[in-house]
């Protein structure tokens, strides 16, 4: 996209389009940092509890971990923003900035089956432990799915996700949503589940059971 641009007139194009500031300085602004930071802060506290004979799953949750610090600083830097008004620049250098729809359209695909492909890997990935995870994995996906689409810059995206019903934003719902499905798997994780406890693979768990069986 960027071929045969010169870089300081692109540069020029977009910090006259973006400047840095706070993205969204209002009371939901920083409420839904705060949800970013909360989440990070559980995440954190699953990775440290779970045992290192559950790999994938502290993988899992070390990738969050640093997905909702990175989003919660993110959220007011406003990063996409830069690379959306980039993006907008290098079209109208390069002459193809009427027919951006398509090109948008073909970004937001891109995007949606990205988010799918990760959260199917992940599914995969826990398949093991899917049923303690399912919640945050849906988490994951939507909050993922949803930034994605966001920095995209789309006009018919944003019309929709800034409707209002009740004085809400359907914004703050969507982003806070997938939060919310995190912070709640994570902890149930911390409270009742037994992910402090190594593994035990199926045939030694078989075995444990018939030593252990009070019928014999």
């Amino acid at each position: 996209m960027l071929e045969g641009l010169d870089a300081q007139t692109l540069f020029q194009c977009t910090f006259e389009r973006w400047q840095p500031k706070i993205g969204d300085p209002n009371v939901m602004g920083w409420v839904t940092v705060g949800a970013y930071f909360a989440v990070f802060a559980l995440s954190a506290l699953v990775v440290r509890k779970t045992d290192s004979s559950r790999r994938p799953m502290r993988f899992f949750w070390l990738l969050l971990v640093w997905m909702m610090l990175f989003l919660g600083v993110n959220k007011q830097l406003d990063l996409q923003s830069f690379l959306t008004a980039t993006a907008r620049c290098a079209a109208k250098l390069q002459g193809w900035y009427e027919d951006r729809r398509a090109f948008q359209y073909k970004v937001v695909l891109a995007m949606g089956l990205a988010a799918l492909l990760v959260g199917t890997f992940f599914l995969w990935k826990l398949r093991r432990d899917w049923k303690r995870n399912w919640l945050a994995l849906l988490g994951m996906t939507f909050v993922f799915g949803f930034v994605l689409v966001r920095a995209v810059g789309w006009h018919n995206f944003d019309a929709v996700i800034n409707t209002r019903i009740a004085n809400i934003r359907l914004n703050w719902v969507m982003e806070l949503s997938g939060l919310v499905l995190i912070s709640a798997n994570a902890l149930w994780l911390l409270a009742f589940s037994h992910i402090d406890r190594p593994r035990i693979r199926r045939r030694r768990r078989a075995v444990y059971r018939r030593e252990h069986d009070p019928a014999d």
